[in-house]
């Protein structure tokens, strides 16, 4: 059992799509399928159901899962202290990157090509694909360090003319079936609509955002929750943005890094987060707002405003 192949089989696994494990990985989606065949002989086990349409993890895969991100890990910082490396920082990203965290003072921080998931991009830095991301983390984790960023205050897009804001318990709630793209949102969002009494509709097109979205906002003619992707386009005639009110939904955006890190430049980083964070801090919620129960940043939250219960 190589490095090699470990890595390969954690980027299939997060991405349960060998085309884009492969690209991810820059090689050849038969030669990391060969790879993975290797690993499983090695092993003696199957790892992934898969056919042209479908990839999953058998119950040894889920096994080794945890176990190849250790060990990734472990041989990551080895490397990093046996190296002393002082280099630039590989930075990932989900939705969102602030562009000043990019001119943080004391580190070099080099954004990834691959923007990822959340949960994706979660596991490369436990992996050491990533020395940090800016992602939502659903809960604590004491393998890493997190530094809040900002708390997104999402929004409403609705057809009504009249309405200037939305109460939380009038929202449709839309949640994908395709958990590679939406595992982080889908966790969100039931929860959300859960905790709230709001309307839960499951789909099947990838509608969270764009076009399909905005179909889906005109169809059900109500308002509906708007997910918290930071590339803004222009909303079609009929639709409008608005804040939502009793409680106000956050959605915590996060510096992720390992907690073993000690290198002076990933301190510096974390240091900068923490200086950009009160920029970031939402105002003008005068009222109630929501965040998930587990959310590595409710305390930090409940500290700075009143209407955030702490846990």
């Amino acid at each position: 059992m190589e490095l090699r192949q470990l890595r390969y089989f954690v980027a299939v696994a997060e991405e349960l799509h060998f085309g884009r494990a492969a690209a991810r990985l820059y090689i050849a989606a038969p030669s990391l399928s060969q790879q993975i065949k290797a690993l499983e002989a090695s092993l003696g086990v199957t790892l992934f159901e898969r056919d042209r349409r479908h990839v999953e993890l058998t119950s040894a895969g889920t096994m080794l899962l945890s176990d190849a991100r250790e060990i990734l890990s472990l041989a990551a910082a080895a490397e990093r202290r046996l190296a002393g490396t002082t280099g630039p920082l590989r930075l990932g990203y989900v939705s969102w990157l602030p562009d000043k965290l990019l001119a943080s003072p004391g580190s070099d921080p080099r954004v990834d090509e691959w923007v990822m998931p959340s949960h994706v991009q979660i596991g490369r830095v436990l992996d050491g694909g990533l020395d940090a991301a800016v992602t939502w983390a659903p809960h604590r984790d004491e393998r890493l360090d997190y530094r809040l960023l900002w708390a997104e205050p999402l929004f409403a897009v609705t057809p009504r003319v009249g309405a200037t804001s939305v109460a939380a318990g009038e929202l449709t709630v839309l949640v994908d079936s395709d958990l590679t793209s939406w595992d982080a949102w889908n966790r969100f969002a039931i929860e959300f609509a859960e905790s709230i009494g709001c309307r839960l509709l499951r789909i099947d097109d990838g509608g969270i955002t764009g076009a399909a979205f905005h179909q889906h906002c005109k169809r059900l003619d109500a308002p509906v929750l708007a997910s918290p992707k930071r590339h803004p386009t222009p909303l079609p005639a009929g639709l409008r943005a608005r804040p939502i009110h009793d409680p106000a939904p956050l959605w915590c955006w996060s510096l992720i890094t390992r907690a073993d890190e000690h290198r002076p430049s990933v301190a510096a980083l974390r240091e900068h987060a923490e200086q950009l964070s009160a920029e970031f801090t939402p105002e003008g919620l005068d009222g109630p707002v929501w965040i998930p129960a587990t959310d590595p940043h409710r305390d930090v939250l409940a500290a700075r405003w009143a209407n955030i219960p702490s846990t």
